[in-house]
Parts: structure tokens; C-alpha cells; sequence
């Protein structure tokens, strides 16, 4: 399972690479079920594996001017105070059993990954159905409500499942912002590296972590987002989208069995 495990550490840069977002939401999935990791501390070694990929892969739209560094400001501060409180003041006190059932128990662990998996399978709707892309000559407008308001949500679901968002962020940077479809991705970017590695430091002094481990992980998916980044400029990453969505979605559903019918 370790071998499966390390190669679906490179598709999860892969992904971020081509189509900006989707990478994150596999991240926590593939600590759990193939390295065998509990789900908070998958949550937290997910957050440092993302922000330190999607800032590697930024990299290269900061030098082509595809990042656009009022909405990363706009965005990202209201989602890192989220993210903050979140890993700080609501992943501690989550009790570890929640519900019981019958024989059937709600812990934590399960309850993070229902909540994953059902964002999973909204996320897998957003990649699967047909965006118009906005030309670039549109002018950007700051509906600041919105973009505030979407941050805050932003930063509160990457603090309790790990994930970057992208597949969020992305809708919203392009139909709040009207940022066109390669600048929001590389903004995008920026902004899940800030959340995730300011979640990661906020976690710190809740878990312990086995660096070997983590990095050798971030590095393969480091090696992924490079060669996504890469297979982007020969392959349009909207026409893999869609089919990535089905398998989000499979894999959502897979999750919500295990938890609630297998467990």
C-alpha cells in the first residue's frame, strides 16, 4: 500500500499542476487509506504537503504575471484568521465520540471524513459540469462582500479537512473577480499555499510530526505539480477536468460507505 501511496502523492501534484485544484482534496485520502494515518493527523500533515506543492507550483505564474496580488490580499486574509481559530479553537475541542447510534458511533475521525467526502462530491460537481471562461479583457471587479465572505469559508474548511479549496476558490475568483481562467488558477495557487502552510504552523502544537515522512511525501507531489505544470503546456487541463471529477465523485461515495455502512 506504501508503493500505491507514493505514487498517488505524484498524482496529487499532477492535478494541481493541470487544472489548479483537485490535488488537495485527494491529499487527506491517501494518508488515510493507504498510509494508514488518523484523520486529524491527516488533516494537519495535508496542510503542509499542499501549501508547499501549490507554492512550488505558483512559482511559475508569479513570473508570468498570472497572479494577482490584490485578490490574494482580499481572499487570503479573512481565510488564514479562519484557518487559525479553525486549527486552533475548533479541531481541539471536537469531542471524540460525538453521536452514538445503536452500535454505530460518530468519533472524530469518522466525522472529519464524512464531512471530506461530502465535500468531495460537491467538488466533483464543479469539475464535472461546463464553465464558461472569462476573457481577459474583462475588467476585474472586487465584489468585497462576496470574496470576504467566501475567504472566511475557505479558511474554515481548510482548517478542519485539510484541503486547499482550489476547486472552490477557482469558481469564485473567476465569477466574483472576473480574473481570467489561467490567472485565477495561478492566484488560486498562492492563496491555498498561504492557508494551508499558515494551517500547518497552527496545528503544530496539537500533533507530532514525522518529518521524514512528510517531506518525502511533499517532494513526490512536488515532482508531480512540475511535470502537471509542465503536461499543461501540451495538454488542455479542462478537458482532463470533468473525468477527474467522476473520480472525485466515486471517491467520495467510497469514503461515505466505509465510514457509515463499513466501519
Amino acid at each position: 500500500m506504501d508503493t500505491a501511496g507514493y505514487l498517488a502523492s505524484v498524482l496529487i501534484g499532477i492535478s494541481l499542476g493541470l487544472i489548479g485544484g483537485g490535488g488537495s482534496i485527494l491529499t487527506v485520502p491517501v494518508l488515510v487509506y493507504l498510509f494508514h494515518l488518523g484523520a486529524v493527523s491527516a488533516t494537519a500533515y495535508s496542510l503542509f504537503i499542499v501549501g508547499a506543492t501549490s507554492l512550488t507550483g505558483s512559482i511559475s505564474y508569479f513570473r508570468k504575471g498570472l497572479v494577482d496580488l490584490k485578490t490574494v490580499f482580499v481572499f487570503g486574509i479573512p481565510s488564514v484568521i479562519s484557518v487559525f481559530f479553525t486549527r486552533t479553537y475548533i479541531i481541539p475541542v471536537i469531542p471524540q465520540n460525538i453521536l452514538s447510534i445503536g452500535e454505530f458511533t460518530i468519533t472524530k475521525s469518522i466525522f472529519l471524513l464524512l464531512l471530506f467526502a461530502i465535500l468531495m462530491i460537491f467538488a466533483s460537481y464543479g469539475m464535472i459540469k461546463k464553465n464558461k471562461e472569462t476573457t481577459s479583457s474583462e475588467k476585474i471587479q472586487f465584489s468585497y462582500p462576496l470574496v470576504i465572505t467566501e475567504g472566511v469559508l475557505i479558511g474554515v474548511l481548510t482548517g478542519l479537512i485539510g484541503a486547499g479549496g482550489g476547486f472552490l476558490i477557482i469558481p469564485a475568483l473567476v465569477n466574483f473577480m472576473k480574473l481570467s481562467m489561467k490567472t485565477a488558477i495561478g492566484t488560486s495557487l498562492v492563496i491555498i499555499a498561504i492557508n494551508s502552510l499558515a494551517g500547518f504552523l497552527f496545528s503544530l502544537p496539537h500533533i507530532s510530526i514525522h518529518w521524514n515522512f512528510i517531506l518525502s511525501i511533499t517532494g513526490l507531489a512536488i515532482i508531480g505539480i512540475l511535470a502537471g505544470s509542465y503536461i499543461s503546456t501540451k495538454i488542455d487541463g479542462k478537458k482532463l477536468k470533468p473525468a477527474f471529477g467522476w473520480f472525485i465523485l466515486i471517491m467520495g461515495i467510497y469514503i461515505i460507505i466505509k465510514e457509515a455502512l463499513l466501519s
